[in-house]
């Protein structure tokens, strides 16, 4: 099977299934020399990991990691690393009655009719659970990126089904089990989510991913645009069936005078375009979102069929997420470090020693900047009229 590495000068190289012995990966290209722990990774893999809440599923993975090497006496040599998380808590026998049947909305029936042959196991090579390994690289990546370029990265559930969630505060993401920077909205939420699980059915999620401090330049400008990288990480993405770079979709109904992101010299004085500006990074926020499908595999009946073209009907029993959604936040801040750690590396290459004569403007003006730049670009109005 092909397609299992991601990344160009930062690779990283995924193995292992669902319900096999275990999954990991390899990460090569990782500069030397950078101090890291068991418990660097640890940290991240312990926000995405299973069992977490009742809103999620309740397979038991301690997603325990272990470096097998790349790193002597706390640093990394620049050799690669290989990363291994057993599985610990898989139950083969759930997944039985699928193994002839393929479940509407999964992968189940193109696995099938690529290769002829799949491991029906919890979906196998294609569960969301080896997502847990590109969070492992991404704590890598993370740590790289906030010690060399101050480069901090944070992700929140924005939407859930119907419901909007406003955004009240970062600090709130870590205290809920929906990854939602608010803490108004989170009983309201577990009530939902409640009903949704008695119900048997799913719902689908809306993640946005915020990188701050990433400095101008990085990125190419044709095919290898840091847009385009980021929409084709967070696509990779288990069960994602859309990308917005900045303003996304909204852009439609925008105006050229609305959306065009005006720059003054104490800064941007907005983000339409989401830091990104012909493929490459203009020094503000790096903000994309993505929208995750409800989840295939559920309890109620639906119509498919069998390996011999025989109509049947597929239900899932097992433990699933009754939104895949809600874990999708850890995962997409590590897609967003993979790739920003690509393209740093690949910057660094060839464009290290290039100096311009233009300062850089600040990533976002003061409120009180725009305020006053605004104002001074309208001509007062005539006192009798006023």
């Amino acid at each position: 099977m092909s397609g299992n590495t991601f990344g160009r000068s930062f690779c990283v190289t995924s193995f292992g299934e669902s319900h096999g012995p275990a999954i990991g990966c390899v990460v090569d290209g990782c500069p030397p020399n950078l101090e890291l722990s068991e418990a660097d990774i640890q940290r991240d893999l312990d926000r995405r990991r299973p069992g977490t809440s009742r809103h999620v599923t309740q397979r038991r993975e301690p997603d325990t990691v272990e470096i097998l090497s790349g790193v002597f006496e706390g640093r990394t040599t620049g050799t690669p690393i290989a990363l291994l998380i057993r599985n610990q808590d898989a139950r083969s026998k759930d997944y039985a009655n699928i193994a002839d049947t393929f479940r509407p909305g999964h992968a189940d029936y193109t696995y099938w009719q690529k290769y002829g042959i799949r491991d029906y196991r919890g979906g196998g090579r294609q569960s969301a659970r080896e997502t847990a390994v590109r969070v492992a690289a991404g704590a890598i990546a993370r740590k790289w990126l906030a010690e060399r370029h101050g480069v901090r990265i944070r992700g929140c559930l924005t939407h859930i089904g119907p419901h909007a969630i406003a955004f009240e505060d970062w600090a709130h993401v870590d205290a809920n089990p929906f990854f939602a920077a608010n803490a108004s909205q989170i009983a309201a939420l577990e009530a939902f989510m409640d009903a949704l699980r008695k119900s048997g059915d799913s719902v689908g999620a809306r993640i946005e991913i915020v990188a701050s401090g990433v400095p101008v330049g990085w990125g190419e400008p044709v095919d290898d645009k840091l847009d385009a990288d980021l929409a084709y990480a967070m696509m990779s993405i288990n069960a994602v069936k859309g990308v917005e770079i900045g303003a996304g979709f909204a852009a439609v109904t925008q105006r050229g005078t609305q959306h065009s992101d005006e720059m003054a010299p104490e800064g941007f004085l907005s983000n339409n375009a989401g830091g990104i500006l012909g493929g490459i990074s203009t020094g503000q926020d790096i903000i994309v979102a993505f929208a995750v499908k409800p989840t295939s595999s559920i309890r109620l009946d639906r119509h498919s069929i069998d390996k011999a073209g025989r109509a049947v009907t597929v239900n899932t029993h097992g433990r699933h997420d009754p939104c895949v959604g809600i874990r999708a936040t850890p995962i997409g801040e590590a897609m967003m470090a993979l790739v920003l750690m690509d393209q740093a590396l690949r910057h660094r290459a060839q464009n290290a020693d290039v100096r311009t004569s233009t300062p850089h403007i600040a990533a976002a003006a003061p409120p009180d900047a725009v305020a006053k730049r605004r104002a001074a670009s309208v001509e007062d109005p005539d006192p009798d009229e006023a």
